[in-house]
Parts: C-alpha cells; sequence; structure tokens
C-alpha cells in the first residue's frame, strides 16, 4: 500500500510534467529572453519568493552566479533574504531600471510588496506561480512573464518550478555560450 502511494507520486510528477511541456514552453522562453536581455544589458537578476519559494529562488541565484552544467563566467544574480517587506526594501534599494525580479509565489500570496517595489523601479518581473496565478496576472505588465504551473498541489507546484528554474539556465547558457559539447 505505501510502496503504491510512493509510486502515485512518481506518476503525478511526470504526467504534469507531460501535460505542461507544450502550455509552459512559450511563458518559458519568455521569462529566458527577459533574464538574457537583463544579464546582457549589465542588469542583475533579483530572485526571492515567499516561503519554499524563497528555496528556489535561492537555487536560480546560485546557479547563475555559479555555474549550471557547464563553466561559464558568473552571472549577475542575487537571491534576496527575508519577509516579504524586507525583500520589497531590498528591491528598492538594490533594483534598478533593466533588472529583472524573479518571484518564485508558494501559494501563499504575500508578494504584492515585491511586486509594487520592483515596477516602481521599472523593472521586469517574471513570476513562477501555482494556485495563485490568477492574483498575478492581475498585478503584472504586458511586458512581465507570468509562469503559471497548472495545479493545486503545492508539492507538484514546486517540483515543477524546479524544473521551469533548469530549463532557465539552460536557455541562457544556450544563447550565451550556443549547443554543448556531447
Amino acid at each position: 500500500m505505501l510502496e503504491q502511494r510512493i509510486q502515485q507520486h512518481f506518476f503525478d510528477g511526470a504526467d504534469l510534467k507531460y501535460q505542461s511541456a507544450e502550455t509552459l514552453a512559450r511563458p518559458i522562453a519568455e521569462a529566458a529572453a527577459a533574464l538574457l536581455s537583463a544579464i546582457t544589458g549589465g542588469g542583475k537578476v533579483m530572485a526571492c519568493g515567499s516561503g519554499a519559494g524563497s528555496l528556489l529562488a535561492q537555487q536560480l541565484a546560485r546557479l547563475f552566479s555559479g555555474r549550471f552544467e557547464r563553466e561559464r563566467p558568473p552571472l549577475a544574480a542575487l537571491a534576496l533574504a527575508g519577509e516579504p517587506a524586507l525583500q520589497a526594501q531590498q528591491v528598492r534599494a538594490l533594483g534598478l531600471p533593466g533588472d529583472v525580479l524573479l518571484y518564485v509565489d508558494d501559494g501563499e500570496g504575500h508578494s504584492a510588496a515585491v511586486i509594487s517595489a520592483a515596477q516602481g523601479k521599472d523593472m521586469t518581473i517574471v513570476v513562477l506561480a501555482g494556485r495563485g496565478a490568477a492574483a498575478f496576472a492581475e498585478l503584472l505588465a504586458e511586458t512581465d512573464v507570468l509562469v503559471a504551473v497548472p495545479h493545486e498541489r503545492a508539492a507538484r507546484v514546486a517540483e515543477l518550478q524546479l524544473l521551469v528554474l533548469h530549463c532557465l539556465c539552460d536557455a541562457v547558457d544556450f544563447q550565451l555560450m550556443g549547443e554543448q559539447e556531447p
């Protein structure tokens, strides 16, 4: 019984990835273009999130400023710390026009101050969201990007958000350095 339950988690995760591939490809490509534009234009990526999303934001900043799957010069990225009010202050203090705020939402919906701070700095905003995606659609400008994972369960959303972050890292690396040698 327990083994079947565990296997079901694998099946559900695989099904969500397969079903979302076509739907999410375009917004992920748009998000990658925004990140690449910031990086190549002398800007930076400021990543943050709520709850578990803040951990994923830290991972993205680590992969950008370090390496993803191959060696490359470090990219300008940092993870913002603390609660949304502190993250908003950090955006107001460090954000510049041309930078990108990447916000990873865990469904708790505490992001309005951070989004508003980035808008006040004329930053492009990329949001990875799950069940709270509709609220973000109302906050974002036409030039911002919403990657909405079509699922209600937080665990499935977080799994797919990690895959989205890996896709973003790969897309930026591919655009900067071309195809990887086999």
